[in-house]
């Protein structure tokens, strides 16, 4: 893939549409999605001492759900998403350092 191409594609993929999704309604109520979305890229080129020119890059992007905006008349609410991967991993987190540090907090006393 050309480096001009990469870019170009690049641009295409972050674009509002990834972190908006359609909105819908029902009932008078209109709920927009929205996500969290980060993407990064490189690319490059040169030549060899036989006079042969070569390019190259790649780019990546990863996203995950940030939460909704519920609309409804002229009030408008953020609800985020709730990750449970991340909320286990974190009580997990908090139990190994009260773990750790209780024997520690013994002696003190």
């Amino acid at each position: 893939m050309k480096v001009d191409e990469l870019i170009s594609r690049a641009k295409d993929s972050i674009a509002v549409k990834r972190v908006y999704g359609e909105p819908y309604e029902r009932d008078g109520l209109t709920v927009i999605p929205a996500a969290l979305v980060a993407g990064g890229g490189g690319g490059g080129s040169g030549h060899d001492e036989s006079g042969g020119d070569g390019e190259g890059g790649g780019f990546g992007m990863a996203g995950r759900p940030a939460g909704v905006f519920a609309i409804k008349g002229d009030e408008v609410t953020w609800h985020p998403a709730v990750d449970p991967n991340r909320l286990a991993t974190m009580a997990g987190l908090v139990a190994i350092v009260w773990l750790a540090t209780r024997p520690f907090a013994r002696r003190r006393s």
